[in-house]
């Protein structure tokens, strides 16, 4: 059995792989975040790490921290990777969908750490449209918390990844998954949670490039 790190940054790609692996039989040992120092957030999402953590709480899971910097993020990866690795870790897994480029990354990563890499939901591109209707029938619930502008309304921001987004995505000029950060999500709640996340306080953002959906406190109720 493979005993796996999910590379984590709180959207619902990462969370579909770790329900994939989960379903496959691997044994999932932690979730990954990175969390560049020019930030103080999560890579690329935005979120606060107390965010992530409440995740990996909800999802029983441990969470290991990449502090890192955009010069040494690449080297600070590896490392961590090699520090979990002396934990019996066999294996990463990554939520990436069809971009050459981050799954070339990822492989050289995991080489030169001297793990598997897996990335159970690879497809072709064409293949979002459907793959976007597949994550809202998994059972999950997630939030978009990030968004271009000039690709997604901003009305968006704060509503759930449901039927009636996913739909909409067709109307836009974007992949319905987002894959090229188009927009990115938070997850709530799902099968794999224990408990469900609730936001009590978030405030929209507007960044250089993006408009942010900045949760600013969450609360786990227990699931009966």
């Amino acid at each position: 059995m493979d005993r796996v790190v999910v590379s984590w940054s709180g959207g619902k790609d990462c969370c579909f792989a770790l329900d994939k692996v989960s379903q496959q039989g691997c044994e999932v040992a932690g979730l990954l975040v990175t969390a560049p120092q020019e930030q103080g957030t999560s890579f690329g999402h935005g979120l606060a790490i107390e965010r992530i953590e409440a995740q990996a709480k909800a999802l029983g899971l441990p969470l290991y921290v990449v502090h890192c910097t955009y010069d040494s993020y690449t080297e600070d990866f590896v490392a961590k990777l090699k520090e979990i690795k002396e934990q019996g870790i066999t294996g990463v897994v990554f939520g990436d969908l069809y971009l050459e480029g981050h799954r070339e990354w990822g492989e050289k990563v995991a080489k030169e750490v001297g793990i598997d890499c897996f990335y159970p939901l690879w497809m072709d591109q064409k293949e979002s449209a459907e793959a976007i209707h597949q994550f809202v029938d998994s059972g999950y619930e997630a939030i978009i918390c990030r968004l271009r502008p000039e690709l997604l309304d901003k009305e968006w921001l704060g509503q759930n990844v449901d039927k009636q987004f996913a739909k909409a995505t067709t109307t836009y000029p974007i992949c319905p998954m987002g894959e090229a950060g188009e927009y990115h999500t938070y997850v709530i709640d799902g099968p794999l949670f224990t408990n469900r996340i609730e936001i009590k306080e978030a405030v929209v953002r507007e960044m250089e490039t993006t408009v942010l959906y900045d949760i600013l406190k969450v609360e786990l109720i227990e699931k009966g």
